[in-house]
């Protein structure tokens, strides 16, 4: 067993900081959500929609695809998505980063969890994200799970609970230099 999985094992995680100024597209907030799938149940007295087959939902800049999801608004108007993929696809999550243009974090799970107010991201189950910068990766993670949080900028990847560590896969960051980045701004 490698150093760098008994390390993630004992401490359960590896945290880490993207350097950058750029954060989610802010006009997403106030963009309209559009919703398409096979079968769309709405209940709106709670305002829980729940969908089934080919999932799409987009608003503004923001995709999120799957199989199936649910999707409940609170009473501030925020929205808090749940998607599932299936056995033959993952789930996936894209949205446009304000700042540079053509930047996006973009990722893949079986399943990706949304919270619109927090604006934290979490793809769960072979999970992987990125950082693109005109369709370049800037920055790469792999694991079990990821919990990447916009406003403050850190990510986090954990491996499944009661794993042992001969069965983890290693979770793995690949960071593109930051000055690199700033200078192709």
């Amino acid at each position: 067993m490698s150093f760098l999985r008994k390390l993630a094992m004992h401490y359960g995680l590896i945290v880490a900081c993207f350097i950058s100024t750029a954060h989610a597209e802010k006009a997403d907030q106030d963009k309209p959500v559009v919703l398409e799938a096979e079968k769309v149940s709405v209940n709106d007295v709670q305002q829980v929609y729940e969908l089934d087959g080919q999932v799409l939902l987009t608003k503004g800049s923001i995709l999120i695809t799957g199989d199936k999801g649910n999707i409940k608004v609170d009473p501030e108007g925020y929205e808090y998505v749940d998607v599932q993929g299936n056995p033959e696809s993952t789930a996936s999550f894209r949205q446009r980063r304000e700042g540079p243009a053509n930047e996006f974090m973009q990722g893949r799970g079986q399943t990706v969890t949304y919270n619109a107010k927090t604006e934290l991201l979490t793809l769960t189950g072979d999970a992987n994200l990125k950082r693109l910068h005109n369709m370049q990766i800037l920055d790469q993670l792999r694991g079990w799970k990821i919990d990447y949080d916009d406003v403050l900028q850190r990510y986090q990847v954990t491996p499944p609970p009661n794993a042992k560590a001969e069965d983890l896969p290693l979770a793995r960051s690949i960071l593109s230099p930051r000055r690199k980045a700033t200078l192709e701004k």
